[in-house]
């Protein structure tokens, strides 16, 4: 039995306005604690690469005689541990030492690596793939609009993406999305309200940066959407929600974007307008990590506001019902994003379009797309990715969908490039149903 003691002192730092989060001395104890009751349990072997590489390094240790358990994990072994983490929650999700489950051990597996990344950036700097893909909607703006056919361009040349991955660090194979030439910013500014816009109040679509400048069929789908049940939808000028910076441990930068978000987005929610996001993993963002990064009442206010898009629709159903709709959407695959699971709120869009829409089976798949935020599209994980995505793929092939819908932009990428089937957003199926123009 290893001499570490499972139940900690003190609650682990897991925010930076704690004064022991960047303390090395108090990183490496919690680390080590962690991987001993981790290295005791192994439930979360086939989660990711993280668990098997700090199984086998535990194992050396005991083996050789050296330890008796994960005492002597030192800076070479965290950190392989740390990288092979996608922060997809999932063993935050199931495991039963959490504080969620009432546990002494108070583990959070996720939120200590994202401490260890920060704690490491903090040290050595942010690397380069990690500055880039830290912002995706300068990287948007830019690639978007009257340069889009250039930046598509480059997207689909395997030279320069080969270029691009050796400048980078963003691997030549992930299927990046393509740049929109017309930007969501831009429709939406054009765009006339429908005529039952603001019956039932109002709301603010966050629309992400993907959906800005890469998939803008998405939010002018919700906005279409929206509209039809009677809502009177508004947008700012949004920046990034900033987990592309956490991803790298770039706190700093993750911060500034909180409070630019929060003060664009204050003034509605102070009118009562819910924020709506279609994309799992902003929406796990604003509602969880904002608050752990930044202690403010009005950060807390926008979080409260907060709400998955296709929560907030299925709210509506299941209070007043939704539109008739002529037709359905035969068999569903449906895939229930990591980030969506997270937020603990089932999943709402499977019931919205099997509960709301005629002639309509929803098959859930609950497999990891690995992608998650930025790391998937990394050159040095992204075969480690596709390797650990393959349950998912084989889940929804053996289904043999007519329609495959996620609420994830980027799993979405994955799921098309490996299957061959187009793959929407829950939003677009749910307008297509219902006969809605979103051009």
């Amino acid at each position: 039995m290893s001499v570490i003691a499972r139940t900690p002192t003190a609650p682990p730092a897991t925010s930076p306005n704690d004064e022991r989060y960047y303390d090395l001395r108090d990183l490496e104890a919690e680390l080590r604690r962690t991987f001993q009751i981790c290295h005791e349990c192994r439930m979360c072997v086939n989660y990711c690469g993280s668990f098997p590489e700090l199984f086998a390094r535990v194992d050396r240790d005991i083996d050789s005689g050296r330890s008796e358990g994960a005492e002597h994990i030192d800076d070479a072994d965290i950190r392989v541990v740390s990288d092979q983490c996608w922060q997809c929650k999932l063993c935050y999700i199931k495991c039963p030492y959490t504080k969620d489950d009432g546990a002494s051990e108070l583990l959070d597996f996720p939120r200590l690596m994202a401490r260890e990344k920060a704690a490491r950036a903090k040290r050595d700097g942010v690397t380069l793939v990690d500055r880039v893909l830290g912002e995706p909607q300068l990287v948007g703006k830019l690639g978007s609009g009257p340069a889009a056919r250039i930046s598509n361009f480059v997207h689909e040349s395997r030279l320069l993406r080969k270029v691009q991955e050796k400048l980078t660090g963003v691997s030549a194979e992930f299927p990046l999305p393509r740049f929109a030439s017309e930007p969501f910013p831009a429709w939406f500014e054009r765009h006339v309200p429908g005529p039952r816009a603001g019956e039932n109040g109002e709301v603010v679509l966050f629309a992400t940066c993907t959906g800005n400048y890469n998939t803008p069929e998405i939010p002018r789908a919700a906005v279409r959407v929206l509209e039809h049940l009677g809502y009177r939808v508004h947008r700012v000028e949004e920046t990034c929600c900033g987990m592309p910076n956490l991803d790298g441990g770039d706190v700093s930068s993750f911060v500034e974007k909180i409070r630019a978000n929060v003060s664009a987005l204050l003034p509605l929610v102070e009118r009562g307008a819910k924020v709506l996001v279609p994309q799992p993993t902003c929406a796990y963002t604003l509602k969880r990590e904002w608050l752990e990064y930044v202690e403010d009442d009005d950060v807390r206010a926008v979080a409260a506001a907060s709400r998955d898009l296709m929560e907030f629709i299925e709210q509506r159903r299941r209070k007043e019902g939704l539109p008739a709709s002529e037709g359905g959407l035969g068999t569903v695959a449906y895939h229930a994003a990591c980030h969506l699971r997270a937020q603990k709120i089932g999943f709402p869009a499977a019931r919205v379009l099997e509960k709301g829409l005629p002639d309509t089976k929803v098959r859930i798949v609950q497999e990891c797309s690995a992608v998650d935020g930025t790391w998937g599209m990394k050159a040095d994980y992204y075969e480690t990715g596709r390797r650990y995505a393959a349950r998912l793929i084989g889940e929804v092939e053996a289904i043999e969908p007519e329609l495959v819908v996620t609420d994830c932009t980027l799993s979405a990428r994955r799921l098309e490039h490996e299957t061959g089937r187009p793959t929407i957003h829950p939003i677009e199926a749910l307008a297509r149903a219902w006969g809605l123009e979103v051009s």
